[in-house]
């Protein structure tokens, strides 16, 4: 295990890593998992398939900050659960070993097959698109945000950066600009956090802003639309 990174309990009793290089942990204090499920299943995935999206059977995923894995994690488990095809992109510049994230516990929140299944394929993945599972693929796109292109749109796009306080340029007008131009119309934006300089940029690429209840430690976190 790396010296800069460690191993740390947060207040819902599932874990998380803290990495000294950047002064942060990978999640909220207040609970990784709470974090995870509210900001990114609940109020991403969820809300972006309860606004007649179901019907369709299938969600393309870009997260922003691939970390731990978590919301992967999470999200192919409810997509196994719920008959929904998962194609998922994480944009991870410095990639987590496959031994560090087994120590995260995570096997605790997810299937047993999901769990040994990403731990087997999480190292092809970092190179190649890869099969979870008969209906989940996934890769980690091993780049700087601003280095990745892609020709693919996605229904939804997870926003997981480290905080502004820590990665300034993450939240950038340019950075954000980035990211928006691979969300599909009628495709779902969210992200933990919510600024004033976050919901300009936001709106300045044609989206329609709101702000939903945030995860347990935030009174509120910012959830975007691009209009069809």
């Amino acid at each position: 295990m790396p010296d800069h990174l460690t191993i740390v309990s947060t207040a819902d009793g599932s874990k998380t890593i803290y990495n000294a290089l950047v002064g942060e942990n990978y999640h909220s204090k207040h609970g990784a998992l709470q974090e995870s499920k509210h900001v990114f299943v609940h109020s991403g995935l969820e809300y972006f398939l309860a606004g007649g999206n179901q019907s369709v059977g299938e969600v393309s995923i870009l997260e922003v900050g691939f970390g731990t894995g978590l919301n992967f994690l999470l999200t192919a488990d409810f997509c196994v659960e719920h008959s929904v095809k998962l194609n998922y992109t994480g944009i991870e510049a410095y990639p987590l070993s496959a031994g560090m994230i087994a120590q995260t516990g995570y096997d605790e929140y997810v299937s047993p097959a999901i769990w040994q299944s990403f731990l087997s394929s999480y190292p092809s993945a970092l190179s190649n698109n890869t099969l979870l599972n008969d209906t989940c693929r996934f890769n980690v796109a091993v780049t700087q945000l601003a280095d990745f292109a892609s020709t693919f749109k996605f229904d939804v796009i997870y926003f997981d950066a480290f905080a502004a306080v820590h990665q300034p340029e993450m939240w950038s007008d340019e950075a954000i600009t980035h990211t928006l131009q691979f969300l599909k119309p009628g495709g779902v934006f969210v992200t933990y956090a919510i600024t004033g300089n976050l919901k300009r940029a936001v709106k300045a690429q044609g989206l329609k802003v709101e702000k939903a209840p945030g995860a347990p430690g935030k009174r509120e976190m910012l959830r975007a639309t691009l209009p069809l």
